[in-house]
C-alpha cells in the first residue's frame, strides 16, 4: 500500500448510525445525490456514500440502542455542513426540501442564520440530525 502524505488530516468517513435505514437512506440518497455523492457500499444494514476521498455511512441502529433517542445538543454531534458553492444553488436546495415537506431551521433568519457574512440553509434530516449547506 503507498503512503499519501497530501491527505493527512483530511476527513476519512463519518459513520451515522440511524433508527430506520430505509426512511434515512431515501432522506440521504436524494440529498447527498444532489451534492454529488454516489452510491460506494451497500449492505442489510447500512449503505455509504462518497464523493472524492470522504465517504458518509448510514447503518441501522440495533433494537437494543435505540433509546434514549438521539439529539443534537447533547454530548457528541451537533450538525453536518457541506460547501453549497452558490447562493443559487443553496435557494434550489431549500425549495426541495420545502417541497420535501423538511422544516427550515432558523426560518426567521434564513439564508442569513449565522449572520450577514453566512449565505446558508440549516435543517434536519429524518433523526434530527442538523444538516447545513453553506457558502
Amino acid at each position: 500500500m503507498q503512503e499519501n502524505t497530501s491527505i493527512t488530516g483530511s476527513l476519512h468517513h463519518v459513520e451515522i448510525y440511524v433508527r430506520d435505514l430505509k426512511i434515512s437512506r431515501e432522506f440521504w440518497n436524494w440529498l447527498l445525490a444532489k451534492l454529488g455523492y454516489t452510491v460506494f457500499q451497500e449492505w442489510d444494514a447500512g449503505v455509504s456514500f462518497i464523493k472524492g476521498d470522504c465517504y458518509l455511512v448510514f447503518v441501522q441502529t440495533e433494537e437494543r440502542w435505540l433509546e434514549p433517542r438521539y439529539h443534537r445538543c447533547r454530548t457528541g454531534l451537533n450538525h453536518l455542513a457541506f460547501h453549497g458553492g452558490t447562493r443559487e444553488f443553496i435557494d434550489s436546495i431549500t425549495r426541495d426540501l420545502e417541497t420535501r415537506g423538511v422544516s427550515i431551521l432558523y426560518r426567521d433568519r434564513h439564508p442569513f442564520s449565522n449572520g450577514p457574512d453566512c449565505y446558508a440553509v440549516f435543517f434536519e434530516d429524518p433523526d434530527r440530525i442538523k444538516v447545513e449547506i453553506t457558502l
